[in-house]
């Protein structure tokens, strides 16, 4: 508790065409400490209220009216560098085909709209801190779902993944599975510490914001294919 007092508050966006939607999540987000800077009901405003209050996360809806979550997304993380913005996205679905590609526009993660509190308030803690992926077998599994559909999409800025070492590609490999530090350090024989810089050095090297989008250049590139097999070596 101590080190969440010694420490600025988050502060947030939520961008939702529904008003109870917007309201419901910024009292409980308000109730844990986290700064609710401005609402949107659309993409336009939600563009507008993170220039003009900079946030650290926004919670955004895929469908709203005049402009979409994605290119909301888009445009709010065009230019933006490691520890900025952060976008998780809103979804009523499981699997909602656009969530894919919000995530290559630059989404660290998503959210069902239904929730729990608690889980609502770890996800915004968890995606600001850019430490995990949010719901990462979830994740994986609409990746695998819809990355070949993708396939027509221009390729990558980052394909060349030969500034990586063999055990980055290996810690790369894994991590798009789906699997969580803890996880990584268990399955490589190797400490969390490690792991942690191991990934820290990909997104790095990368130009990466956070591990979603390592997940995605993973599949993008064919390091890893959907549904396919994935070796540690």
């Amino acid at each position: 508790m101590a080190d969440r007092v010694s420490r600025p508050p988050l502060r947030a966006v939520i961008a939702d065409d529904q008003a109870l939607v917007r309201t419901g999540f910024g009292m409980i987000l308000a109730a844990d400490g986290i700064e609710v800077t401005a609402e949107a009901a659309d993409g336009d405003e939600a563009v507008a209220a993170v220039r003009r209050t900079r946030p650290d996360v926004v919670l955004m809806d895929i469908r709203m009216p005049r402009m979409d979550g994605i290119e909301a997304t888009r445009r709010i993380l065009d230019g933006e560098g490691p520890g900025e913005t952060r976008v998780i996205i809103l979804t009523t679905y499981d699997l909602d085909h656009y969530v894919y590609a919000a995530l290559t526009a630059g989404a660290s993660g998503f959210l069902l709209k239904d929730v729990t509190p608690e889980h609502l308030v770890a996800a915004v803690r968890l995606v600001q801190s850019g430490d995990a992926l949010l719901a990462p077998a979830i994740t994986r599994r609409l990746i695998e779902r819809f990355a070949h559909r993708e396939e027509s999409r221009a390729a990558t800025v980052h394909r060349d993944l030969t500034g990586l070492t063999p055990r980055e590609l290996e810690v790369l490999r894994l991590l798009a599975t789906g699997l969580s530090n803890a996880e990584l350090a268990e399955r490589l024989f190797l400490s969390p510490t490690t792991v942690k810089t191991h990934v820290g050095r990909i997104l790095s090297k990368l130009d990466l914001r956070d591990r979603v989008q390592a997940v995605v250049l993973a599949y993008e590139t064919g390091l890893i294919s959907p549904g396919g097999p994935v070796g540690t070596g």
